[in-house]
């Protein structure tokens, strides 16, 4: 979906979440209440919220902070910024990941970034959509070039996962923990998904996107497609979330960058101890989805190797590469 130069205008006018008139707004872009009305009517389909009171005008019913290239900028660390060889901020995008996917077969370079301010066709895990209003929350791809195969960025959504855990800490966001293979919850609601696809030889050089979706602000309208229980910034951070997306945004790159350049050498023995002081699931009863199989136990950890570790009711330990796992409720 296209966002006009107009509509931009009339967001950054609203996001701060006070009121404003029609007449101030329109005298401030330059085109009729009337248009002012209309464009108004189009922000709904990206999913925000306004209220228009007579007398005092229109307003967003949750404030925004927009990401800003130069914000980031000046709150990257050098060495993040030194592994960033470009940075772009689109206002919307189909996906980060599909983009950065694309991008990947036309270029040898690693250590692109992508953000979005909005996405059309925001993808998670197998295949479900990912729920993406504009402006209220966190949508970031990184494309990086490995040079050893696939096989040796084995365990890296992990390794991204204590980044991400790390990076939210930074800000002052406590109590967050990681759910096998790449979720990150608060309180086991989730808070943010990771996902990561690689293309590429089996035994040479491969390409992997990174992506992470994270929740700052969800409307209740657009979080009614959402099936698994849900938690965002604003409520964990009762209502003021929106001041920090930018500083949360630069923490991400400041964190995740080193994580991936580094893993080839680092590999996840270097995350491990982190990753299992931040699970969430230990001891916990769970069931394991693959394809129509179901397997219920309780959850005993990782391996070494990153393998998720359930006990079923015989008490036998096994050992899981991948799979969709749900905490079962009593």
């Amino acid at each position: 979906m296209h966002i006009s130069d107009n509509q931009k205008k009339i967001i950054s006018l609203l996001a701060d979440g006070k009121f404003h008139s029609g007449t101030r707004l329109a005298e401030e872009i330059g085109i009729s209440r009337s248009a002012i009305c209309k464009q108004l009517k189009h922000l709904t389909e990206l999913g925000l919220e306004f209220s228009a009171i007579t007398g005092k005008g229109y307003r967003l019913e949750s404030a925004l902070e927009l990401l800003s290239q130069t914000t980031l900028s000046q709150l990257l660390t050098n060495e993040a910024n030194s592994l960033i060889s470009e940075l772009e901020i689109h206002d919307s995008i189909n996906s980060t990941n599909s983009y950065l996917v694309e991008k990947s077969h036309q270029t040898n370079n690693s250590g692109i970034v992508c953000f979005a301010e909005y996405q059309t066709a925001g993808k998670g895990r197998r295949g479900r959509e990912w729920v993406s209003p504009f402006g209220s929350n966190i949508y970031l791809s990184i494309l990086w070039k490995f040079q050893q195969g696939p096989a040796s960025i084995s365990g890296l959504s992990l390794a991204v996962g204590v980044a991400v855990i790390r990076a939210l800490n930074d800000c002052g966001i406590d109590d967050v923990g990681l759910k096998w293979p790449n979720d990150i919850f608060w309180k086991e609601r989730k808070l943010a998904g990771i996902l990561i696809e690689v293309s590429g030889e089996t035994n040479g050089p491969c390409s992997a996107v990174i992506g992470l979706g994270l929740n700052f602000y969800l409307p209740k309208e657009q979080a009614k497609s959402i099936t698994q229980d849900w938690v965002d910034l604003n409520q964990i951070l009762s209502d003021n979330a929106v001041k920090i997306r930018n500083k949360l945004a630069a923490s991400l790159l400041n964190f995740l960058m080193p994580t991936i350049a580094n893993y080839e050498s680092d590999g996840f023995a270097s995350f491990i101890d982190e990753w299992r002081e931040s699970d969430c699931m230990k001891d916990k009863a769970v069931q394991v989805y693959i394809g129509k199989q179901v397997v219920s136990g309780t959850v005993m950890g990782i391996d070494n190797n990153g393998l998720l570790l359930l006990e079923d009711e015989s008490g036998k330990v096994k050992a899981f590469a991948s799979g969709e796992v749900s905490f079962r409720k009593a």
